[in-house]
């Protein structure tokens, strides 16, 4: 048999994880079987475990795959000279444009984590990545003074996650979630948090000072 091409691997692959995301979304972790995945991807089971070799391993790939192109998106906010409006860019993205299957595959692999060591130690690697990623990007734009917030940076960063996390959970969930008024009220909130392009209390001060 010849010997497939990179490109044909990694789409095979890809394919694999799509399938692999609809199964658990619509079924959930522990009724999903290898051979559900199968019969979603359309191939035989020699051809499945040839790139993974079980649902811990699938959710592996899946979890990778999500890092990955969280940190493409991410590094887009980072660099953008308005970043607000780049936030709102990438909370549309998760919270509006993503898919729902997605959203609740997420859910249920975050469940599994509770239970499952091994899936639990995926989980919270990219957990972890987000959150270690935006507490390094508050520290940056507190020391640009592009943002002054009241709270310390690891603390902001928690408080923001818990308000992406339950966004996140809400949108997945609630089937009369309202997308075009609840995330822009959000980000209202995010922006007050962050006390984005307002002086410095330092500054406030100075400034009174003169007058």
């Amino acid at each position: 048999m010849p010997k497939l091409k990179p490109a044909t691997q990694r789409a095979r692959r890809e394919h694999i994880l799509d399938a692999a995301e609809f199964c658990f979304a619509r079924a959930g972790f522990h009724r999903t079987t290898m051979q559900d995945i199968c019969k979603e991807a359309s191939i035989s089971p020699g051809a499945l475990y040839v790139y993974f070799n079980s649902k811990e391993d699938l959710i592996a790939g899946l979890a990778e795959r999500d890092r990955s192109e969280f940190a493409e998106r991410f590094a887009e906010v980072s660099a953008a000279p308005d970043f607000m409006e780049a936030l709102s860019k990438l909370g549309d993205h998760y919270f509006r444009e993503e898919p729902a299957h997605r959203r609740i595959m997420c859910l249920e692999i975050g469940v599994e984590s509770t239970r499952n060591p091994r899936v639990g130690e995926i989980y919270r690697a990219v957990d972890r990545f987000v959150e270690e990623s935006f507490e390094k990007l508050f520290a940056r734009l507190a020391a640009e003074g592009r943002i002054h917030p009241d709270l310390d940076i690891p603390t902001l960063t928690k408080v923001f996650s818990m308000i992406g996390d339950g966004l996140f959970m809400r949108r997945a969930l609630d089937p009369n979630f309202d997308t075009d008024k609840l995330v822009p009220a959000a980000m209202s909130v995010i922006g007050r948090l962050l006390n984005a392009g307002a002086p410095a209390p330092q500054q406030t001060i100075e400034k009174k000072d003169r007058q």
